[in-house]
Formats: structure tokens, C-alpha cells, sequence
């Protein structure tokens, strides 16, 4: 089902790069089935103690709304987004819905990091094709774990701005080289940490009921994780030094974005439910007839 979610997501998106009256609709249908597969998949990131991406699934909600109504109005800057988007899914669709590509990937990475650990000092040895162990505990190699992802990612946002050969070049080896070997780095120092039992601390926190699973959350879910947005913003520095446009592109999307949340939490909180009604301007009237005074007799 979840699969479903993101192979619709992927339709629209790349339907977003043909030219024409569609595209927004297309894009808005990328945007939406990804936001839902976000959700869809909380159970599992639950299951795995990962905080990252159920904050992720939280923040898209008002992204959601605000993309769908820039598109709408057919705004350069988020077409330019969703550009990205359709982008980097066709750089990971292959490896998704092809399991030929996808195995050989996953395949290639497991015999890097055992070759990897091996220079280490760190024998390691294989269950199956893609599950490596160490004193009892075993790590699964998926899709996940070979950086596809991220390097479709940035690639996308390499191709959201007008590029020369050069720059698209150029971006391409900043981006995946340097992610595709960081990320052999990262398994290998979670396999390391994991079956070591590096991180064995606050099995209230950490734990899921696995025995030794605290280090692999900490390892994986903690330290691996922030280690990549670091890598990630250093990247995305890089390629704004390489390709100006994606400076003032993400500028752009930032003063938007951001402009669109300030301007939405003013409203919020000047109609608030405790914050009283000014009291109406009064509204002049005839002016009133004066007294008539009696007379000494009392008469009028």
C-alpha cells in the first residue's frame, strides 16, 4: 500500500515536467501522495524509535498548504521546487521499482562495507546476501542504507535552476561521490557501534524491546542522522557556490515560506479566541430636544 503512495507521488511529479495547463495539478498531486506516504509510514519510524522523520511528517502539513496555494498561482520559484522533486524521483525510481537495479545497489554497498570493516579490523560476516552480523547482532542492508536517496535528492535540487554543462557536471561530482562514500563511512560506524554495543544508555529512551537495540538507536536514529544534515547543509553550501541561481532560489523559497508562516500565525494570534473584540465606534445620532423649563407657577 505504502508503495502504491509513492509510486503515485512519482507520477505526478514527473507528469508536472511535461509542458502545460496540468503541470500545478500534477505537481500538487506529487506534493499531497508524498505528504500522505510521510503519515502512512509513522507506525514504522515509531517501531524504530526515529524522531526525524515523524517531525518531518508533522512540518509537511503547512508546507502542504502553502505549496498547493503557490501553486495554484502558478509561482516560479515552487514550480522550480516540484522541478526538483520530478527530478530526484527519476533518479530513484529505477532503483525502487526495478529490482534488478536496486539489488545490484544494495549488493554493491554490503560488499564495500565488509571490505571496509575488513580493512578495520572489524571481521564481520554474512547471513544472507544483504544481512551482515557480528556476536549475535544483525544489520539489514536496504535501499536505504545506500544513499540513493539523498543523492537524488541534491541532484534535484541541482536541476531546479537553468544550468550549463559545466555546472551540471560539476554539481554531480560534488554531490555524488562524496555522498556515496560518506554514507559506506555510516554504516559502517552503525555496524561497528551496533554490534559492539557502543551506546548501550537509557534503554527507556532508546530501547524497543530488542535486546542491544540502544546502540543502534543511538548510532543510527541520533548520531548517523544529525552527521548527514551537517553533510547535507555543507553540500547544499557547495552547490550554491557552484551554481549562484540556487542561492537566490532558495532565498526565494525561504522568504515565502517563511513570510507565508509569520503572516499566518499574526492572523492566528490577532483572532485568537481570548483576545477581546474592540468595542464598536459609537454611532452619532439626532441630537436630543432640550428640556422645556417650567414657569414659576409650575405650568409648562
Amino acid at each position: 500500500m505504502i508503495e502504491y503512495l509513492v509510486l503515485i507521488s512519482c507520477i505526478g511529479f514527473l507528469a508536472s515536467l511535461i509542458p502545460g495547463r496540468h503541470r500545478k495539478y500534477a505537481a500538487i498531486t506529487g506534493w499531497v501522495f508524498i505528504v500522505i506516504f510521510l503519515f502512512a509510514a509513522l507506525p514504522e519510524y515509531f517501531s524504530e524509535d526515529n524522531f526525524l522523520y515523524p517531525l518531518m511528517a508533522v512540518l509537511s502539513v503547512p508546507f502542504l498548504f502553502i505549496t498547493i496555494k503557490y501553486l495554484l498561482a502558478e509561482n516560479t520559484a515552487v514550480l522550480h521546487l516540484s522541478r526538483a522533486a520530478a527530478v530526484a524521483f527519476l533518479i530513484y525510481a529505477p532503483f525502487t521499482y526495478l529490482p534488478v537495479a536496486g539489488d545490484w545497489l544494495i549488493s554493491t554497498v554490503v560488499g564495500e562495507i565488509v571490505w571496509l570493516l575488513n580493512l578495520l579490523n572489524y571481521p564481520v560476516s554474512l547471513d544472507t546476501w544483504n544481512i551482515i552480523t557480528q556476536n549475535g547482532f544483525r544489520v539489514e542492508i536496504i535501499l536505504a542504507c545506500t544513499g540513493i536517496q539523498s543523492i537524488a535528492i541534491m541532484l534535484g535540487v541541482a536541476a531546479a535552476v537553468t544550468t550549463t554543462l559545466r555546472q551540471k557536471l560539476y554539481a554531480f561530482l560534488l554531490v555524488a561521490p562524496t555522498i556515496y562514500i560518506l554514507n559506506l563511512f555510516r554504516n559502517v560506524f552503525v555496524i561497528m557501534a551496533y554490534t559492539g554495543q557502543w551506546f548501550p544508555y537509557f534503554p527507556d529512551i532508546a530501547g524497543n524491546g530488542e535486546l542491544g537495540y540502544e546502540s543502534f538507536f543511538w548510532a543510527h536514529n541520533v548520531i548517523a542522522e544529525m552527521l548527514a544534515l551537517v553533510v547535507l547543509i555543507v553540500i547544499a553550501y557547495g552547490l550554491f557556490t557552484l551554481i549562484p541561481q540556487l542561492g537566490t532560489f532558495a532565498d526565494e523559497l525561504y522568504q515565502l515560506y517563511y513570510g507565508e508562516v509569520i503572516r499566518e500565525f499574526g492572523r492566528i494570534r490577532g483572532n485568537g479566541p481570548n483576545k477581546p473584540a474592540p468595542a464598536p465606534e459609537p454611532v452619532p445620532g439626532p441630537e436630543p430636544a432640550p428640556a422645556e423649563i417650567p414657569d414659576e407657577t409650575g405650568k409648562q
